[in-house]
């Protein structure tokens, strides 16, 4: 946890900007106003709800559907109950005075599982749409279309009630269909049935799905949703997925999704685009309206409808699946007309400058503000990497309202280090800094790999330490040098980067070091699922080195958890030296101590400490988890007292591996009786 939270505008740097962080503010208090007639959160999560009026329900004498859709002249629902052909009695008509089309019929008129899309004409033309709040959205295997599905199956009946603890996330990032090992799409029963365990068991205390929201194609990762209401169905039903998340819950794991509001896309058909025959129904008209790096399109959040439409996808999620929150995907994209693409964030400025797109930044505060509304306990991620200054701060100090913002930079320090810069060029001061780099207003998911820096066309962290020599030598014993560092590394990197944070993230089977990249079937790889896939057995092999990098993430885990290091407490340099490439620090009792020297093990190292006690918990270097063994496990560390400047300190000695880290429990004085001391000179 960070240092308690100060306002912005105690900020002395932000203070240029006051006039501009206090405009955004009432610039959201106004538009909640605006939207509902009254002030607040409370009122605001009500307005949220188009999904109860919008879309296709059963009701007690029939069913209701209805369509936001300016520019149609006629809207039919055609689907298996006409034979796919246009029927007077499916006609939504326009309902007088409004944008809105809506069509009413017997409980008959259409039946549970029944497939239907909507015929909308305008002036000019027609055009075949999946209505835009959909909630069950299939795709033909043979021609490859989708269609809507009427859905009424009996309500599914929770088993566990939830409320997300208040405890720091440790994050495990996963997708359904790739969680399986055997080449194909995985499934909601398959992955609550086999990985749930294995994350309850590895000591992750939240999983973040990705892919949720229905997407055309496989390969998008589920970054391009066509239908946001409707959860992917190439994984298992609604059903199926409301089971996976309350056998998570039952199992004390929160649940949060990837939710798009970035952008969307371009699919005429299975979309939102040209949905009533104009390009700017959803979307900006003209070239702001298109994301030209992700061929997609891009949401007008100054439109009342439109927030409507996102604000109340929002509440969906959590209300009809139980949901715990959110990780927000390219906020960055979002809130500057740029999209962030080509710029480098050097100064304050280029947050508070005309680029700023403030319909999204005014966007991105309401929906924090409905979801804490609706669920005081829900988490919300910022995947933000331009560092704006109050994004991760609540709206009553100034900022956008995000528990927490992904701390982007730590990968690439650990990246850049293993990629760009020898080993004995490395500084543990830039370390440091990465890794605690972050306003005292804002908390930071650290992470040393999620999915990006696994898909195709990169490696991941340990293939590219080891790279080839994965294929041959990841066996215990093998002697490889690439191998050795490159399991060291791993441990040491993802040590350090718990330690330091706020909240933790880890991309599913990156903990045991999985090899290769994520490539989804595609036309250049002949569709192969191949390495669209988990090989959770290399995890359970134990002639292999990945079980060990398995086996430390999980202690890791368990000491953390154990300890409550993370809760409350602030990570606190004690030392570093760049000529020993040695870090020091300790969170809460814990004591982390790092060689990352490459080849200069450190023996009878005096490092000074507060009194206490001193006790061995944790190092990289065991056996078990692949490592030499050259540490004595459970040692005890005399305290000595070292006169340094007339002034008498507390100190330890220790002997410290190359490419080692250590973890070391403090006991204070009156907990735990200290050890005799000698006095030494400095």
């Amino acid at each position: 946890m960070p240092a308690p939270r100060t306002r912005l505008l105690d900020d002395p740097w932000l203070t240029p900007y006051a006039d501009v962080i206090e405009r955004r503010a009432g610039r959201a208090r106004d538009t909640i106003t605006r939207l509902t007639g009254k002030p607040g959160p409370v009122a605001l999560a009500n307005f949220a709800s188009a999904h109860e009026y919008y879309g296709l329900h059963p009701e007690k004498d029939g069913w209701v559907f209805r369509e936001w859709a300016p520019n149609a002249t006629n809207i039919w629902l055609v689907g298996d109950f006409s034979n796919w052909e246009i029927r007077p009695e499916y006609q939504a008509v326009r309902i007088p005075g409004r944008d809105v089309f809506e069509w009413r019929g017997a409980k008959d008129a259409i039946k549970h599982g029944q497939f239907y899309r909507l015929e909308v004409f305008w002036d000019s033309g027609r055009g075949e749409r999946i209505p835009a709040y959909a909630r069950r959205v299939v795709q033909d295997p043979e021609t490859g279309l989708f269609a809507a599905q009427a859905w009424d199956p009996k309500p599914y009946k929770w088993k566990n009630a939830f409320v997300r603890p208040d405890v720091s996330p440790i994050i495990y990032e996963a997708h359904i269909g790739m969680a399986q090992e055997t080449e194909g799409v995985g499934t909601y029963k398959e992955f609550a049935d086999n990985i749930l365990p294995r994350i309850k068991a590895a000591g992750y205390n939240t999983l973040q799905i990705m892919g949720i929201m229905e997407h055309p194609y496989y390969g998008s990762f589920g970054y391009h949703v066509s239908s946001f209401y409707a959860a992917s169905s190439r994984f298992g039903t609604p059903e199926e997925l409301k089971d996976l998340i309350d056998r998570a819950h039952g199992m004390g794991i929160a649940v949060i999704m990837d939710i798009v509001h970035s952008h969307a896309v371009k699919n005429e058909r299975d979309g939102l685009a040209c949905f009533d025959g104009t390009a700017y129904q959803y979307f900006h008209d003209g070239s702001r309206g298109w994301h030209d790096a992700w061929d997609s399109r891009c949401f007008d959040y100054g439109k009342t409808d439109v927030l409507h439409f996102l604000l109340s996808n929002c509440r969906f999620w959590l209300d009809e699946y139980h949901f715990d929150g959110y990780r927000f995907d390219g906020v960055t994209s979002m809130l500057y007309l740029h999209h962030g693409l080509g710029v480098d964030f050097t100064n304050y400025g280029m947050y508070f400058d005309s680029t700023v797109d403030e319909d999204a930044c005014t966007y991105l505060t309401l929906a924090n503000e409905v979801i804490h509304a609706v669920r005081p306990d829900a988490l919300t991620i910022a995947e933000d990497v331009s560092g704006m200054p109050g994004i991760a701060a609540p709206l009553d100090e100034g900022g956008i309202g995000f528990d927490y913002r992904m701390a982007m930079g730590v990968p690439e320090c650990w990246f850049k280090l293993v990629r760009d810069i020898r080993d004995e060029d490395w500084s543990v001061g830039f370390i440091w800094h990465e890794l605690t780099n972050r306003r005292a207003d804002e908390r930071t998911v650290n992470y040393v790999e999620s999915h990006d820096q696994a898909l195709v066309g990169g490696k991941s962290f340990i293939f590219q330490m080891i790279d080839k020599e994965m294929y041959e030598a990841m066996h215990v014993g093998s002697n490889n040098l690439y191998v050795d560092r490159g399991i060291a590394l791993h441990k040491m990197a993802r040590l350090a980067t718990l330690a330091c944070s706020c909240a933790y993230l880890n991309f599913m089977g990156n903990e045991f070091g999985h090899p290769e990249w994520i490539d989804f079937p595609r036309e250049g790889n002949n569709n192969s699922y191949h390495y669209a896939r988990r090989q959770w057995s290399l995890r359970d092999n134990k002639g292999l080195y990945f079980k060990a990098l398995g086996d430390f993430d999980e202690a890791m885990m368990q000491m953390m958890n154990k300890e409550g290091a993370i809760e409350g407490t602030w990570p606190r340099r004690i030392f570093a030296s760049e000529d020993d490439k040695l870090l020091a620090f300790m969170r809460g009792e814990l004591l982390f101590i790092f060689n990352f020297h490459n080849e200069h093990s450190l023996a009878d190292y005096p490092l000074l400490v507060p009194p206490g006690a001193y006790e061995h918990v944790l190092d990289t270097d065991a056996e078990v988890f692949g490592g030499f063994g050259r540490i004595e496990q459970g040692q005890s560390y005399p305290v000595s007292i070292v006169e340094r400047l007339e002034e008498q300190c507390f100190a330890i000695r220790l002997y410290l591996p190359a490419r080692t880290a250590v973890v070391i429990r403090r006991t204070p004085p009156g907990g735990k009786k200290t050890r005799g001391a000698t006095t030494l000179k400095a």
